[in-house]
C-alpha cells in the first residue's frame, strides 16, 4: 500500500500548481483522501479532504476559494488544484488515505491527522518571487 504525492515545485506568488496523489497496491475509490501540509517550523495542518465518492469535501479557511480537491477513481488518483498561491502556502504537502472500514463521517469530521491510515512521502511547494 503506497501513496505517491507529486506535482510540487517552485512557483511565483499568484501562480498555480496541481498536486497529484497516486495510489499503488490498493484501490483509492473506497478511501477518503486528505491533503495536509507542514510549513517550516510549524505543525502539520489539514488543507482539504474528499469523501470516497467525491461528493463531500472540506477545505481549511486559509485555502477556501483558492484550492480545489478532486478525484479520478478510474486513474486511482486524487488531485489538489492550487490557485492564487501565496508565500504562506509554502510547505511540504502530504496526501493521506482513510481506510474505508472506518465508521462513516462527513468530510469536515475527518480533517484531522488521526483519521488517516496511510501517508505519502510529501511533495515540496515553494511560493517565492
Amino acid at each position: 500500500v503506497q501513496l505517491q504525492a507529486s506535482g510540487g515545485g517552485l512557483v511565483q506568488p499568484g501562480g498555480y500548481l496541481r498536486l497529484s496523489c497516486a495510489a499503488s497496491g490498493f484501490t483509492l475509490e473506497y478511501f477518503a483522501i486528505a491533503w495536509f501540509r507542514q510549513a517550516p517550523g510549524k505543525e502539520r495542518e489539514g488543507v482539504s479532504c474528499i469523501s470516497s465518492s467525491g461528493g463531500d469535501t472540506w477545505y481549511a479557511d486559509s485555502v477556501k476559494g483558492r484550492f480545489t480537491i478532486s478525484r479520478d477513481n478510474a486513474k486511482n488518483t486524487v488531485y489538489l488544484q492550487m490557485n492564487s498561491l501565496a508565500p504562506e502556502d509554502t510547505a511540504v504537502y502530504y496526501c493521506a488515505a482513510r481506510d474505508g472500514n472506518r465508521a462513516y463521517a462527513i468530510a469536515s469530521q475527518i480533517r484531522f491527522e488521526g483519521e488517516y491510515d496511510y501517508w505519502g512521502q510529501g511533495t515540496l511547494v515553494t511560493v517565492s518571487s
